[in-house]
């Protein structure tokens, strides 16, 4: 195996048994505690956009329904853990623009922005749909 002294004696060939060692860049779905508090993380970041649906609603501009419609969609998908880093995007800056736009700032919506932020960052946990669509499978 040859090293290479610009990459501070990383490796330059792989084993092909070395696979199993590389960190993947997205989310590892994390099981037990850790996925249990994922999973409470997500339910807390769905109920609050539920209930900022009327706030946005009112800052749209547009009729009731459609803002609700949108914001209980991101919910949704944040809740069963589909495409969760963007949906949780969403609702961060949905709650962002709840606080600048409507000048309603208050410590809970800022609060729940960083779960949305937190959530995208640390992914939806095994206890989703995302685990069971992108997480690791098993080939025999």
């Amino acid at each position: 195996m040859m090293h290479d002294s610009l990459f501070g004696g990383m490796p330059q060939e792989l084993s092909p048994d070395s696979y199993l060692d590389v960190q993947r860049l997205f989310s590892t779905f994390p099981n037990s505690w850790p996925g249990f508090g994922l999973l409470v993380l997500r339910f807390a970041t769905g109920v609050s956009l539920v209930t900022a649906a009327q706030v946005v609603a009112d800052l749209a501009g547009t009729p009731s329904w459609v803002a609700h419609c949108v914001v209980g969609g991101v919910a949704t998908l944040i809740c069963i853990g589909l495409w969760t880093p963007t949906a949780a995007i969403i609702a961060a800056v949905i709650q962002i623009l709840v606080i600048i736009v409507g000048r309603q700032f208050n410590v809970s919506l800022l609060v729940f922005a960083a779960t949305g932020a937190s959530l995208a960052m640390l992914g939806p946990g095994a206890w989703s749909v995302d685990a069971r669509l992108f997480g690791r499978k098993r080939i025999l």
